[in-house]
């Protein structure tokens, strides 16, 4: 047994050079067997490979997984039914992804009698207060092994040298050229941070985007897309049933045909700091706004606007990392009861960049009533008379401040 007291750790491992540095490390320092995880949450790009390099490595409990349905169906979706945006401008891609990550991690040590995990979140970041907030929500004496807090390996000069030095393979793309940015991909979105992205000022070269062409690009002709909802989610597309992530899936390519989803923000991370990162979430960016365009048609006006007040509090939530806390969970519970009524189909045209609504329909719960709204003669449906009283009433505290000076 090591001295610190783990015999076993589950690691979230990826088989990239940060994480295969941390397998090593882990055995070196804590003398523990390590179990790894690799969770395929739509990143692109093989994560089968993670299996033979654990293998290599020596690893003999071994978790490979297919979380995308999962993904999108508890974790996505019901994020967008909240449509949820942080700081007006974040769809929430990373922030998503990590407790289905943390969920797996404290499940797997239960399976495996582990009684640590561990993950590859750096100390500047919000990854690591979000994975670890998750598992100890769910396990709540799980310890945690963070290695960028505790280890010098603190440059990518340190971490080659360690893994030269360990016999750790370090691999290039397979073009032979590494991506300068710190990237993080899931079926949700794709980030870029560090390299030139550090100054503010500069823009981004087109070269660093992977899923969406670039607006000036796009098609000259719009792509018209209809989305059908039950509940508040997307299930079919163009007449077509789809599952969560075939939903996503088509969705993001659609949108990146079109231009539709980047993103350059400089945010507030929970830990304190201000950093700049670009997204692409062509799927996400039409969701977000067919949502609403589907809410707009069969949602109660004072319900929607409640659902608008507290969308902040939400969004900040999933971005700090409490999505396993008893406030998201009672206002997601808050926030699915009102989707029992979003129902329908809406119309959108993706054009350069952009999504318009151009059309929206609900045949069992819209609550537009053209006989009312029309303005034509609506047959006595409204009686534009009763708007006098509506008006002094609701004017009768200004015109009594304004008799008091």
């Amino acid at each position: 047994m090591s001295v610190s007291g783990v015999k076993k750790v589950v690691l979230a491992y990826s088989g990239g050079l940060d994480t295969s540095i941390i397998l090593k490390w882990l055995e070196d320092e804590y003398q523990c067997e390590v179990v790894t995880f690799t969770a395929d949450i739509g990143q692109g790009g093989e994560v089968e490979p993670a299996r033979a390099k654990a293998q290599a490595a020596g690893i003999k409990e071994i978790y490979i997984e297919d979380l995308r349905e999962e993904f999108v169906r508890d974790y996505v979706f019901p994020m967008f039914r909240a449509n949820a945006i942080y700081e007006g401008e974040y769809l929430l891609g990373t922030s998503i992804a990590r407790p289905l990550i943390a969920k797996r991690l404290v499940e797997i040590a239960r399976e495996t009698g582990a009684d640590a995990i561990s993950h590859g979140a750096t100390g500047k970041g919000n990854d690591q207060v979000r994975f670890e907030l998750g598992a100890y929500a769910l396990m709540p004496d799980v310890k945690i092994i963070a290695p960028w807090r505790e280890w010098d390996l603190l440059s990518r000069e340190k971490l080659m040298a360690y893994a030269e030095q360990h016999g750790i393979p370090v691999e290039l793309k397979r073009d032979g050229k590494k991506s300068p940015y710190s990237m993080d991909a899931n079926l949700l979105h794709i980030s870029y941070e560090g390299y030139d992205l550090e100054d503010p000022w500069t823009e981004p070269g087109e070269d660093m985007w992977r899923w969406t062409v670039s607006p000036e690009r796009a098609p000259d002709t719009p792509t018209y897309v209809e989305l059908s909802y039950r509940n508040g989610d997307i299930v079919a597309i163009d007449g077509e049933s789809l599952s969560p992530a075939a939903v996503l899936e088509r969705l993001n390519k659609l949108g990146g045909e079109n231009g539709i989803g980047r993103d350059d923000i400089v945010e507030n991370r929970y830990v304190g700091m201000k950093s700049r990162g670009c997204y692409e979430t062509p799927g996400g960016t039409i969701m977000l706004k067919a949502h609403r365009a589907m809410e707009s048609l069969t949602l109660d006006r004072e319900a929607a606007h409640l659902k608008d007040e507290l969308m902040p509090r939400y969004a900040k939530m999933v971005y700090n990392g409490y999505w396993w806390s008893p406030e998201r969970e009672m206002l997601q519970a808050a926030i699915d009861q009102t989707q029992s009524v979003v129902n329908g189909e809406v119309r959108v045209k993706l054009y350069k960049g952009s999504v318009m609504v151009v059309g929206r329909k609900s045949d069992s719960n819209s609550l537009f009533d053209e006989s009312i709204a029309t303005f034509e003669d609506d047959a006595g449906a409204y009686d534009q008379k009763d708007a006098g009283g509506f008006i002094k009433l609701n004017a009768l505290r200004l015109r009594v401040a304004a008799k008091r000076g």
